[in-house]
């Protein structure tokens, strides 16, 4: 709901860019479809010449047979002219289907680089944006250049040549009647599609923002359900999204008010020029200047120089719209995505040593999340991160996985910086067990599968009975078959984790990152899924996020982090003794119950301590 207050206003909108610089870029795309380009071309330029003969053989039928009543040949005449116009649909229509396929290949290939580039942005740029409005680029934007390519570039090529070959067989006709046609039309077009092209670019712009961000709050008022009907806030929500659906009809309305003035303006310029033409040939035909059939032929070679003009105009406001979805789409396509600043694989298994020193970072420019973080994990060793909530623990293993970079220090595995690590590379050499376990929509085999996918299923069934998940896995109705639904949301959170642990097993990592791995779970599941991390952690160096002293007592050392620094460092039985920040989130040095489980929760800025009767 907060990204509501930063919703732009039309005066915020990005004003259009260079226009032949986006066509550029989309005819990079569009002509890697020649053979369709070429077929279309021919296609195009036999309907312009049917169409030039159509008026002509009219002219001739109205001087030659109408006028003299002469009937000699008039059937011939109409069958030649039924067969041109015949003709001349049969190309539109076929050309309209070959561009078609052409526009749909085109943006298949634009959308599939698009897909690509978002999957490698760094976290940083999604952390600015919505997801429903990359979504919005990547369906709504895309389909509105597709749109144009289906529909207008055969048109507007048609319509151009049409144009250019009806005012030259004007003029070889009657230069006079030609100029008053040729001039009043194109005059009047030209400087109406000026103004109205000055109008529409940047309202269409604004309208795809205003729809970016109907998507983004739609997406993320459905991701939140759970929590809308907990705390019934369905009346504010809907409070909101009556504020940003308000919003996208203001810019639509803005949009299409100017878009929509290009037909009646057209069709009045059309008209004007007709009734020139009538009352200068009648005018010219009195006097013996001309005959009724010219007039005919020029009135029908009108309406033919003003039609495509017409057109070309409409098909303008549609093309504003393609070029504002043009350019979000390269505003992605440009943004700079995750680099490695050096390209050296790794020639063995990494061991596990882990060396952050003097690490520092901020998500947002002077504002520091660590402060000269250091710390050192060798093969094998646990280290437990705790703190309060944005103490900086979560960031730290998003730094050891380059989701992000440092701001300054250096993180190290086996002596070498992961900065000279490639991403791909290091990353297979982690396993990540977030608290929020995402699975896909699939079965439960290919999601433990996710984890390695060359992976056998005799493998894939010993990594789930290694983190207890068999059990629960052969009491489904199809067992490793069975489709999970979204987020695996037909599971507990419990039996999500212990996918998760699967899957984690299954990659068999050399670092092992658990992020509040057993949290929101019961005590029985806890057990389940703490025997399934013992295992994956054995022999394995290990970095535990948790608020639970069961999980985090064991670990070979424990950090502390409180506003972005290590405030103590040691074993558990270390820092009891040291009597402080730990001892006091600890509720002192009392010793605990057999019967109790001490848990450390999170309360915004402090820990405090909840004694669970077992």
């Amino acid at each position: 709901m907060g990204r509501i207050g930063n919703a732009q206003t039309y005066s915020e909108v990005q004003r259009p860019q260079k226009t032949l610089e986006t066509l550029r870029r989309v005819w990079f795309y569009l002509r890697r479809q020649k053979i369709s380009l070429i077929l279309t071309a021919i296609m195009v330029v036999g309907t312009v010449c049917l169409d030039l003969i159509g008026p002509f053989l009219l002219g001739r039928v109205i001087d030659g047979h109408i006028i003299t009543r002469n009937l000699s040949g008039l059937s011939q005449i109409l069958m030649l002219m039924l067969l041109v116009y015949l003709s001349s649909g049969a190309l539109y229509l076929l050309q309209s289907y070959v561009m078609a396929g052409a526009a749909q290949r085109t943006m298949r290939d634009l959308r599939a680089d698009l897909f690509s580039r978002l999957l490698h942005m760094p976290l940083n740029f999604f952390d600015r944006r919505s997801h429903g409005e990359l979504m919005s680029r990547l369906t709504s934007d895309v389909e509105n250049i597709n749109q144009v390519l289906s529909n207008c570039v055969a048109q507007i090529v048609s319509g151009s040549l049409s144009t250019v070959g009806v005012a030259i067989a004007m003029f070889y006709i009657n230069p006079r009647l030609a100029a008053v046609s040729v001039v009043t039309i194109s005059l009047l077009t030209i400087l109406c599609n000026r103004w109205l092209a000055a109008k529409t670019r940047v309202r269409f712009r604004a309208q795809q923002a205003a729809l970016g961000r109907l998507y983004g709050f739609m997406e993320e008022t459905i991701g939140v359900q759970k929590v809308v009907k907990a705390y019934g806030q369905e009346k504010a929500f809907t409070t909101q999204f009556d504020v940003v659906n308000e919003d996208f009809r203001h810019a639509g309305i803005r949009a299409q008010s100017y878009s929509g003035l290009t037909g009646p303006m057209m069709n009045t310029i059309h008209n004007t020029a007709y009734a020139i033409v009538a009352g200068v040939g009648g005018y010219m035909a009195v006097f013996g200047m001309t005959t009724v059939g010219v007039i005919a032929m020029f009135i029908s070679y009108t309406r033919q120089f003003g039609r495509p003009m017409n057109e070309i105009a409409i098909l303008y406001n549609m093309l504003q719209s393609a070029m504002a979805g043009a350019e979000r789409v390269f505003e992605i396509i440009d943004e700079t995505p995750e680099v490695d600043a050096h390209h050296v694989d790794l020639v063995q298994k990494i061991q596990g040593d882990v060396l952050f020193d003097c690490v520092s970072f901020s998500y947002q420019k002077n504002v520091p999340v660590l402060k000269e973080v250091t710390l050192h994990a060798r093969p094998g060793q646990t280290i437990a991160l705790i703190g309060p909530t944005g103490a900086g623990k979560t960031t730290i293993v998003n730094l050891l996985t380059r989701f992000y970079e440092t701001d300054s220090g250096s993180i190290q595995i086996d002596g070498r910086d992961i900065r000279d690590i490639p991403k791909v590379e290091l990353r297979q050499q982690l396993g990540i067990v977030l608290q929020d376990t995402f699975l896909f929509s699939g079965t439960v085999k290919e999601n433990i599968r996710y984890g390695r996918l060359d992976a056998a299923d005799e493998e894939i069934v010993e990594a789930a009975r290694l983190s207890n998940a068999d059990t629960f896995i052969h009491l489904l109705p199809n067992g490793y078959d069975t489709l999970l639904t979204e987020r695996g949301s037909n599971l507990s959170h419990g039996q999500r984790q212990m996918l998760a642990i699967a899957r984690a097993i299954l990659a068999d990592p050399a670092i092992l990152i658990l992020d509040e791995a057993t949290s929101s779970v019961d005590t029985r599941t806890e057990r389940h899924i703490q025997e399934a991390m013992h295992r994956l952690m054995e022999g394995r160096t290990s970095f535990v996020i948790a608020h639970r002293l069961s999980t985090i007592r064991g670990a070979d050392k424990i950090l502390v982090i409180n506003h972005g620094k290590v405030e103590e460092r040691g074993t558990h039985a270390e820092l009891l003794a040291k009597k402080g920040f730990y001892w006091k989130m600890s509720a002192g040095h009392q010793e605990e119950s057999p019967k109790q489980e001490r848990v450390l929760l999170e309360n915004d800025s402090e820990m405090c301590v909840l004694e669970n009767e077992l």
